[in-house]
């Protein structure tokens, strides 16, 4: 479970103070849960709690503010710290789901589905398996269901995701060298579009811009609302602008400095600051760089994840 330590003043509990625990379990997702017996737990403990038809095992996060969810009083509940022999329970688990990947992948070969297999988890109680995969398009996966559900004796799950939720669940390290954020931090994909590479003047190869899944960095939107702040402050580059009657071309702009760079008739260079721009008049807007990708890379890449629950 890749985690984050949490620093905010939420993780101090409080006597009488009604919280709700953020806990994380496998693959980096991530639930919230009340305590009917306010049980003081540290980031990091693993918490027994309810769930789908029995319970699960996961690692507290933090305290979340109660007013943060309207409907809080529907929340399944915390049941206990884990007790030793349940984090032994947990690690025996781990081992039956390497057996459960690799016999599914070997059903999937025989049912010749053309799917990814991606991950599977065991339920605390073992009331239920759920593997997670990916696929181009909808399976029909009943026969193999049925396979497991024969195997395991026990509810089975099915459930496709989409290429996103495969990097979060399987982690790994950035471009940057980092680990994922996806994996590290983020509790939900925002929206991310070619544009904002463009507005931060990057490279608009797909190779450079792209994650291990395949679609847009969501490090991209990170910085998105400095850029637009700062371009609106400065004119764009190419533009024709006029000071004290003489007509300049913009031929750089300087975000973090902000400042530009204007060529005059003569092919002279001259460097203004955003406090001076407001004496420049603007002729003829300038040009935005525009590449274009493959058509299908201008999406706004939200995947949601695709459930199938299918029990026997």
């Amino acid at each position: 479970m890749g985690l984050i330590m949490p620093t905010d003043k939420n993780n101090t509990y409080h006597p009488g103070e009604v919280k709700v625990y953020e806990v994380e379990f496998k693959g980096g997702r991530k639930d919230y849960f009340l305590s009917p017996d306010h049980i003081p737990v540290k980031p990091m403990d693993f918490l027994i709690v309810q769930a789908d038809r029995g319970e699960h095992i996961g690692r507290f996060i933090r305290y979340v503010d109660k007013s943060m969810f309207p409907g809080a009083k529907d929340m399944k509940s915390i049941l206990r710290r884990a007790t030793y022999t349940d984090v032994q329970i947990m690690m025996d688990n781990k081992h039956k789901e390497e057996e459960a990947f690799n016999e599914c992948r070997k059903k999937i070969e025989e049912h010749e589905l053309k799917m990814k297999l991606v991950d599977v988890e065991y339920q605390f109680d073992a009331n239920k398996i759920c593997f997670y995969f990916t696929a181009d398009k909808r399976i029909d996966f009943r026969a193999l269901v049925k396979d497991l559900a024969a195997e395991y004796k026990t509810r089975i799950e099915l459930r496709q995701i989409g290429v996103r939720d495969e990097a979060r669940r399987l982690g790994g390290l950035g471009v940057c060298g980092r680990p994922l954020c996806c994996k590290s931090f983020l509790n939900q994909f925002a929206p991310i579009t070619s544009q904002m590479a463009r507005d931060q003047n990057l490279s608009l190869s797909p190779s450079k811009i792209s994650g291990l899944c395949g679609r847009l960095m969501c490090c991209l939107a990170y910085e998105e609302n400095f850029y637009k702040i700062q371009s609106d402050l400065l004119p764009e580059e190419g533009a024709i602008v006029e000071y004290e009657g003489k007509q300049y071309e913009v031929t750089k702009i300087d975000l973090f400095d902000e400042s530009f760079v204007v060529k005059d008739e003569e092919d002279l260079l001259k460097t203004v600051s955003i406090d001076d721009f407001a004496d420049f008049k603007t002729i003829k807007p300038g040009y935005k760089s525009q590449i274009d990708f493959p058509c299908n890379f201008h999406r706004e890449y939200i995947e949601d994840s695709e459930e199938t629950d299918t029990s026997e």
